[in-house]
């Protein structure tokens, strides 16, 4: 276990000190003697509080009422083995492919923030991104186009993704399973 120590505030001693008024000192230990009274900073316009008072903690922002906020939706995650299948049978057609392989890492990112909301708008549900497998650089698309993948935006628009079947470019591409917009949706 790591050794996590740090300053104690003087918000936590004075709550600490409140909390701990009425408990008696046991008559073989030393008591400790009383720390120096922070200095309390009041707002503005707040009326001044009496001596020895602990300050109330600042409450956390309600929202507006009758609002919620939107909410989101599941992070994208690997497709598990039976949906892996599914996509190597083709149960789901390839709408599209986006090729990667010799790209920048901006280019790359810029170029998938492009192409799967198009796809998506498109009514596509699978699509393949082809990364390379990096044999020379160790893959780095390989590796960061996952960590793209569930991360905003491309988390809105990604149900999930998995390396893809031989025939399609193995662990060099990706298929990625993309949720229903709604205008597809409109469409049906």
């Amino acid at each position: 276990m790591r050794d996590r120590t740090r300053e104690v505030t003087a918000l936590e001693l004075a709550l600490w000190h409140r909390a701990v008024r009425d408990v008696l000192r046991s008559p073989e230990r030393k008591a400790t003697p009383e720390p120096p009274a922070a200095p309390a900073v009041a707002a503005p316009d707040a009326p001044a509080e009496e001596p020895g008072a602990v300050p109330e903690p600042p409450a956390a922002a309600a929202p507006a009422a009758g609002l919620r906020p939107a909410p989101r939706p599941p992070r994208p995650v690997p497709l598990d083995r039976r949906m892996r299948r599914r996509l190597d049978r083709g149960h789901f057609p390839l709408g599209a492919r986006l090729d990667l392989h010799g790209l920048t890492q901006e280019a790359a990112h810029a170029a998938l923030t492009r192409f799967l909301p198009r796809a998506a708008e498109a009514g596509h549900r699978c699509v393949l991104v082809i990364t390379g497998r990096g044999e020379r650089s160790g893959g780095i698309l390989r590796t960061a186009v996952p960590r793209w993948l569930a991360e905003p935006p491309l988390a809105e628009k990604v149900l999930g993704w998995a390396e893809a079947g031989r025939s399609h470019g193995g662990r060099g591409a990706l298929y990625v399973l993309l949720r229903r917009s709604d205008s597809s949706r409109e469409k049906r």
